[in-house]
């Protein structure tokens, strides 16, 4: 699957892949061997974990790798006064008579419990490049779908941690 990245997402990717490389990779390389020394193998419980950390991490390293070779990069190239990436958006759910505040983001910065909707999801594709004061329909599956009014949109949000303390 081509995952949708801004530039600041492939720039977080790498430098997880070369701290993983330069440091978690030479540490794993480094407790095998220490493990290892400890003699049997086919009872040495440390020497397993070790191997297991390393195969982990190199796992990661290649699904990173793989992530940034088919990732496709997306901009924020919404209006002034329309929702957009990384933008911190106040909606009505009509439906549930309540208010919830969501940030827009790619699809592997998303977290619902965290308030940040992907823009891949029913809602994301739903709220992107709408105004203030309208009514989008989501429509979440072939049978059920629900209103949303987006109430306001703070485009000052693009800063990462920023969102947290909403």
């Amino acid at each position: 699957m081509q995952e949708q990245l801004t530039k600041s997402d492939i720039k977080k990717i790498e430098e997880e892949i070369e701290y993983r490389k330069l440091v978690v990779r030479k540490n794993a390389i480094e407790a095998v061997k220490e493990a290892r020394a400890h003699g049997d193998l086919s009872e040495n419980f440390e020497y397993y974990a070790a191997k297991r950390d390393k195969n982990q991490n190199e796992s990661r390293i290649r699904y990173l790798e793989r992530m940034l070779r088919t990732a496709h990069i997306v901009s924020d190239n919404s209006k002034g006064d329309e929702v957009g990436l990384n933008n911190l958006v106040e909606l009505y759910f009509e439906e549930d008579d309540e208010t919830e505040k969501v940030k827009l983001v790619t699809s592997i910065r998303g977290n619902s419990l965290d308030g940040r909707i992907s823009i891949e999801s029913p809602l994301g594709k739903a709220i992107l490049g709408h105004k203030v004061g309208e009514k989008v329909h989501v429509q979440v599956n072939d049978k059920y779908g629900y209103e949303v009014l987006i109430q306001s949109i703070d485009k000052t949000g693009t800063d990462e941690d920023a969102i947290r303390g909403f």
